[in-house]
């Protein structure tokens, strides 16, 4: 801490600043330079605009010149860089927290009955908290929304696969055909027989109606809407619908469902504004990350498929973004008319450039700089 004379040259709020960050336990981590800290936090100095981890071996920088953030990109947010050695350890942090993700994710694909956020993070040495940010980071989920969406995809593989339901049954490996069952019916929405059978005796509302974009369709599911489609044919819309559900029960007409129609309607005029409805998203694991990413792009901010790619951890599959942005079905709940070319120029859209040039368009009023 600083003498008395030194102190007394401080501002009153350099003063209270240095006091907090001396009270504050990490700043005995910085004092011990303990490597065991550098994954939990990171220090930025405001006189010289580079941040570093506990254990850098630079000069120790004055407490009223210091802000703590909670990794790396908080601090880059902020407008700090990276010190030499941070670089270097941030590449080292991305690496080991790549392998604990990797690790995580065979645990929960291996395990029969889903894992609990404190088995994950006691298997990787970490407390619920950090193991929960370290995995969502890398992964693009949640352990619990990777469980999710896993189990998805392998029921729908067994089920696509196997002749019967009792031979996927026995191929998941599982011990009890009511755990299959209740499994299932979670992350298909629906019971493994209908989704065998094209989604037989499952109930989806829908309705059309027009916007500003032409013809849109919304179809909803017991456990949200489950598609958005746009087109110039209402009528092909509704055989798009029926070819994605064959043997569901399509129930048109409903007066009360109009009104979440208007929603979506009024959505695509006004995004500022939201989509507050519950979303009945169905996709493979990679799918649903590319997709959750997608959610978080800010109305009036465009992407690449190559951010997305980084986003996900995944920097090297860009090709695989961009067809999981063209198999998406809610359109504008799923907004990947905000992925563009690097060079900002647009790229295909499953409902046409023309309708995403008008939306990014209509959003470009509430456009601000990333």
């Amino acid at each position: 801490m600083k003498s008395g004379g030194a102190m007394a040259s401080l501002s009153k709020n350099q003063r209270r600043h240095a006091l907090t960050i001396t009270q504050d336990p990490r700043w005995e981590k910085i004092i011990a330079r303990d490597a065991s800290a550098d994954t939990l936090f990171v220090y930025g100095v405001k006189t010289t605009g580079i941040y570093c981890r506990a254990s850098s071996c630079a000069r120790l920088p004055k407490p009223e010149n210091i802000v703590f953030f909670n990794s790396a990109e908080e601090a880059e947010t902020a407008g700090f860089r990276p010190s030499k050695r941070a670089a270097r350890d941030k590449s080292d942090v991305l690496q080991h927290h790549t392998m604990i993700a990797e690790n995580a994710c065979r645990f929960i694909e291996q395990s029969e009955t889903t894992p609990t956020l404190e088995q994950l993070a006691e298997q990787a040495g970490l407390s619920s908290f950090h193991f929960q940010r370290v995995f969502k980071s890398i992964v693009g989920l949640s352990p619990k929304g990777y469980d999710t969406a896993w189990r998805a995809r392998t029921i729908r593989a067994q089920l696509n696969e196997c002749k019967t339901v009792t031979e996927a049954i026995y191929t998941a490996g599982l011990s009890s055909s009511s755990r299959f069952y209740e499994r299932s019916s979670k992350v298909l929405g629906m019971r493994p027989k209908d989704f065998k059978t094209g989604g037989n005796n499952m109930d989806i509302h829908f309705a059309i109606g027009e916007c500003s974009l032409g013809s849109i369709l919304v179809a909803q599911s017991f456990r949200g809407v489950c598609a958005i489609l746009l087109g110039d044919d209402p009528d092909k819309l509704a055989r798009d619908l029926q070819d994605m559900m064959p043997k569901a029960n399509l129930i048109g007409g409903d007066e009360q469902f109009e009104q979440i129609v208007a929603q979506v309607v009024g959505f695509i005029e006004a995004p500022e504004l939201g989509l507050d409805l519950p979303l009945d998203i169905r996709g493979t694991a990679f799918q649903e990350r590319v997709w959750q990413a997608l959610r978080e792009v800010p109305v009036g901010t465009t992407v690449s498929y190559s951010d997305i790619a980084e986003k996900i951890g995944q920097p090297s599959a860009v090709r695989a973004v961009a067809q999981a942005c063209g198999q998406n079905r809610l359109a504008v709940a799923i907004p990947c008319h905000r992925v563009v070319r690097r060079d900002g120029s647009l790229s295909g859209y499953r409902w046409g450039v023309e309708r995403k040039q008008q939306l990014l368009a209509q959003e470009k009023p509430h456009r601000h700089l990333s």
